[in-house]
């Protein structure tokens, strides 16, 4: 039996936590079929969100960006979560919806929970609140999952889903 499982990281920011969104957007994921192996609130001090949004964001999108990031993921607890399953990590990104709310269409967890636009977020010189964090590839997912967890935090079981995929 060959069995194509991956993991990725999803992280529950702190307007998903202070707005009671938590079981509304886990849901998501298990009526996809995908099971969560790890899950755990923490509040992260500002060394830790650095070794998660790293310089490689600054390069990218301007320091100002990763500044903003930081501040935002540290100003509250977040819901770590290791979620497997079939494909996950596209599967993840496609319930997660593109990184700005407003472009995120009905349907995805941003586009139905959230409505920041970058503009706005600029003009308000601070970190777009799009509630959620997911892995964009197996690279990604390997080191933040590792970042995140310790191996003994995570779980293998069997769901009803999984039997319709031996």
């Amino acid at each position: 039996m060959i069995k194509i499982l991956e993991k990725t990281l999803v992280l529950l920011k702190t307007d998903a936590v202070e707005r009671g969104l938590i079981g509304k957007i886990i849901e998501r994921f298990e009526n996809a079929g995908l099971k969560i192996i790890g899950m755990k609130m923490q509040w992260i001090d500002k060394e830790f969100a650095e070794k998660h949004y790293t310089e490689d964001i600054a390069k990218r999108r301007g320091e100002h960006v990763r500044k903003w990031l930081l501040e935002y993921i540290t100003e509250g607890p977040v819901i770590a979560m290791v979620i497997e399953g079939l494909h996950a990590i596209e599967t993840v990104r496609k319930i997660v919806g593109p990184t700005e709310p407003r472009t995120a269409p009905p349907g995805t967890i941003r586009g139905d929970f959230a409505l920041h636009s970058y503009d706005f977020a600029d003009k308000k010189e601070k970190s777009i609140r799009n509630l959620i964090h997911a892995s964009g590839d197996k690279k990604d997912a390997e080191h933040e999952i590792k970042l995140w967890f310790k191996p003994e935090e995570l779980h293998s079981y069997e769901t009803v889903h999984e039997k319709h995929v031996r």
